[in-house]
Parts: structure tokens; C-alpha cells; sequence
């Protein structure tokens, strides 16, 4: 199977979406860490298995950089958030995605849980969401003020479904929003592109792993 990204090329095709959407990505922000929240976005096995009907390879490319980025912030004492979408066995909280999607992430099934690389430590935050956006009907926006966060970056996957929707509804929230084309994975290029456009030009400072770690360690 062709990915469209690897471990191997990732920072290459950085290099290239991020050129490729420079004209549009001029609100260029200086991350306050200490005002900073570290969201990773549905990094569960049942999206990375190859096997799964749903399965998001962009994810597999990324994972070295979600544990640069988890270590950093962990070092910092700096909060690290988790996400994993999930639906009660019965179906009864999908809706209109349970005719809309091949498969449905079970909670509490071993495939609904986050990867064991980048596992959650006990003390870090869950958030189980239904749909795609983490803040819809979840207590991931009374967390993050009980918290004081400004400033929200945002991995994981998928780039344009839960990325996205998320980066969205975190800029309505007048949340500074960083966006990260190299911690963040689809299941097509074509797809990461343009949400990273959308984004750059109307939600999100786009930027890559080593720039948040760089605002980390001053």
C-alpha cells in the first residue's frame, strides 16, 4: 500500500505544503507556553490499524513527532490533552454517522484506545467525543478555561474531519489556534493540503513540530 506520507519523507512534504500555502498563512503567532494546552486528536488504534475500515495512514507518519511534542510538554509540566472518538455499543449516540461511516469506534473496546507509544498517562485528560469537533458536547472548553489556556496546538488526526472541526470551533472560542501540518495526518494528501489552506486562511497559525519545541525551550 502507497501512503502518501512516511516517517521518511515527512519533513520534505512539510517543507512543500508549507511553501505551497505561505501566501495564505501570514498570521503568524509566538506561542505563550505557559499559557499553552498540547491536543492530540484521536490517535486511537482502531484509525491507525491498516486493517480498519477507517484507517488514517497520514497517523502512522506523525507519531515520532507527537512524542517529541508530549515529552516537551510533559517536561514542562505543561497540559497534555487527549481525544478519542468513541460510541456506545447500542449505537444510540451516532446519529446521523452510524449510515455515514463503514464501522463505528466501540468504547471502552481495546481498538478505542489511544496507541500505546503516545499512551495517556492516569493524571492527563480524556476527552470521549461523538462527532468530530472535540468541543462538541464535551467539557474540553470548562477544562481548558479552568486552566487558563490561550493558546491551543493542535495534532492528530484526521487533518480534515476532527483536526479541523476542532481548529474551528477553537478559533469561535477566540482560542489561538496552532495548527500542525506535520503532526497532523489524513488519508490523502490532497485532503491535508486543503485543509491546511482552509485553515491558514481563515482559523490557524500552521506551523510544524520543531517550532512549538523551539517556543518550549525559551
Amino acid at each position: 500500500m502507497d501512503y502518501y506520507v512516511t516517517k521518511t519523507n515527512l519533513a520534505q512534504k512539510t517543507n512543500q505544503w508549507l511553501n505551497r500555502i505561505a501566501p495564505f498563512n501570514t498570521h503568524k503567532l509566538a506561542l505563550n507556553p505557559s499559557k499553552s494546552a498540547l491536543l492530540v486528536i484521536d490517535m486511537q488504534k482502531f484509525f491507525l490499524d491498516p486493517e480498519s475500515p477507517t484507517f488514517t495512514c497520514g497517523g502512522l507518519a506523525i507519531i515520532d513527532n507527537l512524542k517529541s511534542l508530549i515529552d516537551a510538554y510533559r517536561r514542562k509540566g505543561l497540559p497534555v490533552i487527549f481525544t478519542c472518538h468513541v460510541h456506545d455499543p447500542k449505537g444510540i449516540d451516532s446519529g446521523i454517522m452510524k449510515w455515514w461511516w463503514e464501522g463505528m469506534c466501540i468504547e471502552n473496546s481495546p481498538e478505542s484506545k489511544v496507541i500505546d507509544e503516545i499512551a495517556p498517562r492516569e493524571e492527563e485528560k480524556i476527552i470521549y467525543k461523538h462527532r468530530y469537533s472535540a468541543f462538541y458536547n464535551t467539557d474540553l472548553e470548562t477544562y481548558l478555561r479552568g486552566l487558563k489556556v490561550e493558546d491551543l496546538v493542535v495534532t492528530g488526526i484526521m487533518t480534515n474531519m476532527c483536526c479541523e472541526s476542532t481548529a474551528r470551533d477553537a478559533y469561535y472560542r477566540d482560542y489561538r489556534v496552532f495548527f500542525l501540518a506535520d503532526a497532523t495526518g489524513s488519508i490523502n494528501e490532497e485532503m491535508h493540503i486543503a485543509s491546511l489552506l482552509n485553515l491558514a486562511l481563515g482559523f490557524a497559525y500552521v506551523t510544524h513540530t520543531q517550532e512549538i519545541l523551539n517556543f518550549l525551550e525559551t
